[in-house]
């Protein structure tokens, strides 16, 4: 998310974020990476500021929706209160004990996986064997509803988006692009590495949180045939 021209004013602050006012009912964090963008926005949820109605996370920022202008100054003055613990800015990046929330099968058959592989210079089981080696984190939602930005996955795998996006990328293609990985929940354009496919439906209107992936979440990829 980038700043807008609505973007009046920053501020820097002795924790390193920098507030915009985003316009006259919102304010926008910004941070150095992901993990403490998923730090905050637990912090944040944690805290219940008053007149504070959504929380919207990003890879660098956090969007602080207000319910009216006259909440802006005062959600300023309150932030400098809310402060994540070191011990859950390093949670942010350690996945959890019990295994992941999430974990999707995946058919690694992707029309990219041979160029992934050239590439990263590994063999094509060895990008599948670190792609599902460890849990990935949902960072943050966008593109798409349903569509997750996976982060904290190893980093051999940082590959560029294609040269060229496809129009149509199937639902439940699984890609790679930058440091993210990602699953398409419906058939869309992308530009996006396709190293396989699932079968997990990745949005639902009719389930009670339609998004299967939501941010802060961790998710397992496991092999199948």
């Amino acid at each position: 998310m980038s700043v807008t021209a609505d973007a009046r004013q920053a501020e820097r602050s002795g924790d390193a974020r920098t507030i915009y006012d985003y316009g006259d009912r919102a304010l926008l964090l910004e941070f150095g990476d992901t993990d403490e963008v998923l730090a905050w926005t637990d912090a944040l949820r944690a805290a219940e500021l008053p007149g504070v109605v959504d929380l919207v996370p990003a890879a660098t920022t956090v969007l602080v929706t207000l319910a009216g202008r006259q909440y802006l100054a005062p959600t300023r003055q309150r932030l400098a209160r809310v402060q994540p613990s070191p011990s859950a800015l390093a949670e942010s990046a350690t996945p959890p004990e019990g295994g992941a929330d999430v974990v999707l099968d995946v058919v690694y058959d992707g029309a990219d996986l041979d160029e992934v592989a050239r590439l990263v210079g590994m063999s094509v089981d060895d990008v599948v064997a670190a792609h599902t080696g460890r849990p990935w984190r949902v960072g943050f939602s966008g593109f798409a509803p349903g569509f997750a930005y996976l982060v904290g996955g190893d980093e051999r795998l940082a590959v560029p988006r294609r040269t060229e996006p496809r129009t149509k990328v199937p639902a439940g293609s699984v890609g790679l692009a930058d440091t993210f990985s990602g699953v398409y929940p419906r058939e869309s354009p992308g530009g996006w590495q396709l190293i396989g496919h699932t079968d997990a439906v990745l949005w639902d209107v009719d389930r009670d949180d339609p998004a299967l992936l939501t941010p802060g979440s961790w998710v397992q990829f496991r092999a199948v045939r």
